[in-house]
C-alpha cells in the first residue's frame, strides 16, 4: 500500500510537468501576441525613492518578458486536479482512477482553494502594472492594497483552521505538541505575510521556479511522512509543475513568474506548512524567503534611520547582480542553497 502512494505521488508530478509543457506554448502565444509586459521599466523602489541600481540591471528585460508565468503553475495544478477527480466520478470502478483523485476535504480543499484566490490577487496586480495603473513603482496595485487583500486571504484561511478543523496546537519535532490556544489565529496570519514578504525572491531568470519546486518537494516528502497522501500529492503537483515553468524560465526567461505565481505560492505554502504541522521548520525550508524579506526590511530601516544603504540593491539577489556575480551564478548558488536548507529541515521535522 505505502509504495501504491509513492507512485500516486511521483506520477502525478510527472505528469502534472508534462501537463505544464503542454499548456506553454499556447500561454507564451498569448502573453507575447497581446505584449503583457512592462511598458516602462520600474524606476521606484517599495518606499517611492528612486531605483537606479535596479534599473540599470532590468531595464531592458522588464520592457521585453512578459509577466503571467505563474499562470502556468496555476492552470496547470488545477487541471490535474479535478481532471482525476472527474475521471473518479465517471469510472467510479476503476481503483487506480480513485487513488489518483487526490481532492479531499480534510487535505487539499483549502491550500487549493488558496492557491486560486492568492493568484487572482496576483493577476490583477501583475495586470496593472502591465497596463501602467496604479502609482507603486509604476504600475500595479497600491501595497497596502494588496497587503489588506493578503490579510484577508490569512484571517480567512486562520478562521478556517482554528474554528472549523479545530487546530490549536503547535508540533515541536522530538517533542511534541504544545497548545497555543487563541495565538494560534495570529500566529497563522502573521506566517502567510511572512511568506508573501518572500515573494520578493521572484527577479531573476530561473531562480524563483527552482527554489519554489524544492520547497516544495520538501513538504510533500513530509506529508508522505505524516501519511497525508493527497497533500503530498497536491504539493507534487505543484513541485512537477513548477518545474516545467522552471524549464522556460532559465536564462534567457521566456516570462516571469509575476505576483500572479509568487502571491499565490507562498500563501499556498503557508497553508501547508500549518497542514503539515510543520511551523517551526518553515524558516528553515523556506530560508531563502526569509532571507529576501530580511534583506528588504533592512534596507528600508536603514534608509530610513540612518540614511544609507546596507546593500547595492534589495533584495539581496540583486546586490549580487550589483557587485558583479553573473544572474546564473546567482541563481544556482540560492538553488544549492534552498536543497540543503530543505534536506535540514525536512530532517528535523521527521523528528517526530
Amino acid at each position: 500500500m505505502e509504495s501504491i502512494n509513492v507512485i500516486k505521488i511521483l506520477s502525478l508530478c510527472a505528469f502534472s510537468a508534462f501537463v505544464a509543457v503542454v499548456l506553454t506554448p499556447v500561454l507564451t502565444h498569448f502573453l507575447y501576441k497581446y505584449k503583457l509586459w512592462r511598458k516602462t521599466a520600474r524606476t521606484k523602489t517599495i518606499n517611492g525613492e528612486q531605483a537606479k541600481v535596479f534599473h540599470s540591471l532590468h531595464k531592458e528585460k522588464e520592457v521585453s518578458t512578459p509577466r503571467f508565468g505563474g499562470l502556468l503553475i496555476i492552470l496547470a495544478t488545477i487541471f490535474v486536479a479535478f481532471l482525476f477527480l472527474l475521471l473518479a466520478q465517471i469510472f467510479p470502478q476503476s481503483y487506480m482512477l480513485q487513488k489518483l483523485n487526490f481532492l479531499s476535504r480534510e487535505q487539499t480543499w483549502l491550500p487549493l482553494a488558496i492557491l486560486i484566490a492568492g493568484a487572482i490577487l496576483g493577476f490583477f496586480d501583475d495586470l496593472w502594472q502591465v497596463i501602467g495603473r496604479g502609482k507603486y513603482a509604476g504600475g500595479g496595485i497600491r501595497f497596502t492594497r494588496r497587503l489588506g487583500a493578503v490579510l484577508l486571504i490569512a484571517i480567512v484561511a486562520a478562521w478556517w483552521f482554528y474554528f472549523k478543523l479545530d487546530w490549536h496546537t503547535l508540533h515541536i519535532p522530538g517533542d511534541g505538541d504544545f497548545e497555543i490556544g487563541i495565538l494560534y489565529l495570529p500566529i497563522f496570519v502573521i506566517t502567510v505575510l511572512a511568506c508573501w514578504a518572500g515573494g520578493v525572491i521572484d527577479g531573476i531568470d530561473g531562480l524563483s521556479g527552482g527554489v519554489f519546486s524544492i520547497m516544495f518537494g520538501a513538504f510533500a516528502i513530509i506529508a508522505m511522512a505524516n501519511g497525508q497522501y493527497n497533500l503530498a500529492a497536491f504539493c507534487g503537483v505543484i513541485a512537477g509543475a513548477t518545474l516545467a515553468f522552471l524549464w522556460f524560465n532559465i536564462p534567457p526567461a521566456r516570462f516571469y513568474m509575476g505576483e500572479t505565481g509568487t502571491i499565490a505560492l507562498t500563501a499556498t505554502l503557508a497553508v501547508v506548512a500549518f497542514l503539515t504541522d510543520s511551523l517551526v521548520v518553515l524558516p528553515i525550508i523556506a530560508g531563502l524567503l526569509v532571507i529576501e524579506a530580511a534583506s528588504v526590511i533592512v534596507q528600508l530601516i536603514a534608509k530610513k534611520f540612518w540614511h544609507k544603504k546596507v546593500f547595492q540593491c534589495a533584495p539581496i539577489h540583486h546586490h549580487f547582480e550589483a557587485i558583479g556575480w553573473s544572474r546564473e551564478k546567482i541563481t544556482m548558488r540560492f538553488w544549492i542553497i534552498g536543497l540543503i536548507l530543505a534536506i535540514i529541515g525536512v530532517s528535523i521535522r521527521l523528528l517526530g
